[in-house]
């Protein structure tokens, strides 16, 4: 995939979290479409772009909130990482396959960005983070797979080019 298409895929992505997404919430859980487009760039693209994509959409996830700058450049990019090292062993064209790894690599990047707050010494209970906050967020962004996963595939990264 082309990077300048990425960084307007990201740029459309935050745009979206942070306004239209806010009405389709559900009991306030929304899901991440910045760590969908990290997990797929990971999955189809490898460990080495993963990781590199997901720090760039953390960080620019980070610059536009204002706090705390590389808490969810981290996350993203244990994310796109972990996706990557899924995709080298699994079958990329499903669907299924694809909403599974995007879960796991979800679940695994805010368990991280968990972590990271206590850190900084922000604590939030575990029970409450995995029951309100993890599980829930990994779960509706895994439920988005079946409907935007064919797409990316087809759609971005068939380019003959790849500029990173």
């Amino acid at each position: 995939m082309r990077f300048s298409v990425f960084i307007l895929l990201l740029a459309a992505a935050l745009l979206l979290q942070t306004t239209v997404l806010d009405f389709i919430s559900i009991y306030g859980v929304k899901p991440d479409l910045i760590m969908l487009l990290v997990i797929f760039n990971g999955f189809l693209l490898g460990t080495r772009e993963g990781a590199f994509f997901g720090f760039a959409g953390g960080i620019l996830e980070d610059l536009f909130n204002g706090s705390y700058i590389g808490l969810n450049a981290l996350a993203k990019m244990t994310a796109g990482y972990l996706a990557g090292a899924f995709g080298a062993g699994f079958y990329k064209e499903n669907t299924v396959i694809a909403a599974g790894v995007t879960f796991f690599s979800t679940a695994a990047a805010l368990a991280v960005n968990h972590l990271l707050l206590i850190v900084v010494n922000i604590y939030v209970p575990v029970f409450y983070a995995l029951l309100k906050v993890i599980l829930p967020v990994a779960l509706y962004t895994a439920l988005l797979v079946p409907f935007v996963y064919g797409w990316f595939v087809r759609h971005l990264l068939k380019s003959p080019v790849r500029d990173l």
